[in-house]
C-alpha cells in the first residue's frame, strides 16, 4: 500500500482514482477544481478530498493527475498552490494527462529541481477503459521512476508501458490518435457507402470484420454509428485537442499528416453540426447530413 494523491477527477480521474483504492488498496488523497466532485468521491470510495494541489501533494509517495490541457496541467502543478510545492522528496508525479511532449519535458525538468520523479503517462481507452480499469498508459521518464511507479498504475491499467525519455508518452499518445482518425473516417465511409448501395450494413461488417479490415473501431462502434447514435465515448472537442497537439509537434519534427489534419477539419464540420460532446465516431454524420 502506498499513500497517493489524485488530482482531477473526471471523466477520466474519477474512476481511476477509485481503482487505487478498491483494486490498489491504496490510500489516496484526492483534489478536484469543483469540490463537490472531491466530496462525492470520498463519499463513495472512501479517503480524503484536500483543499487545494499543494496540499493533496504533501507527505504522498505517489501524485497522479489526470486534467484538460497544458494551461490546466501548469496551474495545478507549478502555479499558486501548486502540487510541486508540496512534493516530498524522492516522491513520483504521474501525469496522466493528455498534453504536448514539450510540457512534459518541463515538468519533468521542474520535478528534477524539486528533489522528485515525473512520468508522463497519458492513457488510451477513453471513459469506458477507465471505467472498467483497462486503460493502456504510455509513459516517458527515467527508468526508475516508471519502475517505481508501474505497479500504482496497475490497479486501472492493462497495458503499460515505458517508451523512452520524458515526452515519449504523450509522443507515443499522439501515435495513438493518428491512427484512430484515419481509422475512423475509414469506418464511416465504409458505412456510408454500404448504405448508399443498398447493402445489410450488419451482415457485410459480420463478412468483412473477419478479414483485413478488422479494427477495436469497427467491432465496437458499427453499430451505434449505423443507428446514428453518437452520445457516448470520447468527445469530439477532446479528439481535436488532441490532433491540435498532434499536429503543432509535426510541425517541430518534420512529420507530414495530410490525413490527421484533413479529419480535424471533418471533426470541425461535426462541431457545426452541434456534435461538440459527441463521440468520434460521429465522423459519418457529416457523411449523412
Amino acid at each position: 500500500m502506498a499513500k497517493v494523491a489524485f488530482i482531477g477527477l473526471g471523466v477520466m480521474g474519477f474512476p481511476m482514482a477509485g481503482y487505487l483504492v478498491k483494486k490498489g488498496g491504496h490510500e489516496v488523497t484526492v483534489y478536484n477544481r469543483t469540490a463537490a466532485k472531491a466530496r462525492q468521491w470520498v463519499e463513495k470510495f472512501g479517503g480524503r478530498a484536500a483543499p487545494t494541489p499543494k496540499a493533496a501533494a504533501e507527505g504522498q509517495d505517489f501524485v497522479m493527475c489526470c486534467v484538460g490541457n497544458d494551461n490546466d496541467l501548469r496551474a495545478v502543478t507549478i502555479g499558486p498552490d501548486g502540487a510541486f510545492s508540496g512534493m516530498k522528496k524522492a516522491a513520483t508525479f504521474v501525469d496522466h494527462t493528455t498534453a504536448s511532449a514539450e510540457v512534459a519535458r518541463e515538468l519533468y525538468a521542474e520535478a528534477n529541481k524539486g528533489g522528485f520523479k515525473f512520468v508522463d503517462a497519458p492513457v488510451s481507452g477513453g471513459q469506458a477503459g477507465a471505467e472498467n480499469g483497462v486503460l493502456t498508459v504510455m509513459c516517458g521518464g527515467d527508468e526508475a521512476a516508471y519502475a517505481g511507479a508501474e505497479p500504482v498504475i496497475a490497479a486501472y491499467a492493462r497495458m503499460c508501458k515505458r517508451l523512452g525519455p520524458a515526452g515519449a508518452g504523450q509522443l507515443t499518445k499522439m501515435v495513438n490518435q493518428i491512427c484512430i482518425a484515419g481509422l475512423v473516417q475509414g469506418l464511416s465511409e465504409g458505412i456510408h457507402f454500404a448504405k448508399k448501395s443498398g447493402l445489410d450494413v450488419q451482415a457485410v461488417i459480420d463478412t468483412i470484420s473477419k478479414g483485413a479490415a478488422q479494427s477495436w473501431q469497427m467491432e465496437n462502434r458499427y453499430k451505434t454509428m449505423n443507428e446514428g447514435k453518437f452520445d457516448f465515448g470520447f468527445a469530439v472537442e477532446w479528439m481535436r485537442k488532441d490532433l491540435s497537439i498532434c499536429i503543432a509537434e509535426a510541425r517541430r519534427n518534420g512529420a507530414t499528416l495530410p490525413v490527421t489534419a484533413l479529419v480535424d477539419q471533418f471533426y470541425a464540420e461535426v462541431e457545426k453540426l452541434g456534435g461538440k460532446r459527441w463521440d468520434t465516431s460521429s465522423l459519418l454524420a457529416r457523411l449523412e447530413k
